[in-house]
């Protein structure tokens, strides 16, 4: 009987991704993308989505999207936060209520609240799985397509939480809005395995939960990198900076 270790081997092989490694020198016109890393995804306990105990994944996400915005800051490099934030009653079918505004799952996790107070950085909330959609204006305008355009980005290197869902979700989107020349000068979009992260909700524990689907961790954070590599994203395991 195969085990879920040789499940997701299989997988791996059958469908692998290629990573690359990216160096970023000091000319670069980059923006750095951080999806979702707040409590109610990310910290222990925090409401319905959140792990409900210490996950690996979701720790060295955590570490590799503070680390990466560290470096970014420290060279003025614009970066844009989405925030999950929801109204207590609306829901976002199918998923159980999360990340209600004014409690604290809709904040940034400690690693990163000092982001808060960076010139560089843009922090948007959003109510929906899509951050692209999510950045639409009343009006018609659209705070993250005015952000590039503004910043004259021509690469975003992307990090967060969901990997297979709000952060396949936005690099899709946001491909597709590059093809049809809604996003001058927008020419790449990087993804950062490392940094990025999902769920896990295993097979055993998903059928007790009504409409629940199973979520094994490991797997769905493998498929969400080849889906967005599918989508023309470059994925890469390594991010490094020129002096």
């Amino acid at each position: 009987m195969a085990t879920d270790e040789t499940i997701i081997d299989h997988v791996k092989k059958a469908i692998p991704v290629d990573e690359e490694s990216l160096l970023l020198k000091p000319d670069s016109t980059v923006g750095l993308v951080i999806v979702d890393v707040v409590n109610g995804f990310c910290t222990v306990g925090s409401g319905n989505m959140a792990p409900t105990k210490p996950n690996e994944q979701i720790s060295k996400m955590v570490e590799e999207s503070a680390k990466l915005a560290r470096e970014f800051c420290a060279r003025k490099w614009p970066v844009f936060a989405f925030l999950d934030s929801h109204l207590p009653d609306v829901p976002e079918i199918p998923y159980p209520p999360h990340c209600i505004i004014g409690t604290q799952e809709c904040e940034l996790v400690p690693d990163l609240q000092w982001l808060e107070s960076e010139s560089c950085v843009t922090l948007m909330r959003k109510d929906c799985i899509n951050g692209f959609v999510g950045s639409m204006e009343k009006d018609g305008s659209n705070v993250f397509v005015d952000w590039v355009k503004e910043k004259q980005i021509k690469v975003i290197a992307v990090v967060g939480i969901c990997t297979d869902i709000c952060v396949f979700d936005f690099v899709a989107t946001v491909l597709s809005a590059r093809n049809h020349s809604v996003l001058p000068p927008l020419e790449d979009v990087i993804v950062y395995s490392r940094g990025c992260a999902t769920y896990d909700l295993p097979l055993h524990v998903a059928k007790d939960i009504k409409g629940a689907q199973a979520h094994p961790q490991e797997l769905m954070h493998h498929v969400g990198l080849y889906m967005a590599k599918g989508r023309g994203a470059k994925v890469v395991s390594e991010v490094s900076f020129d002096p």
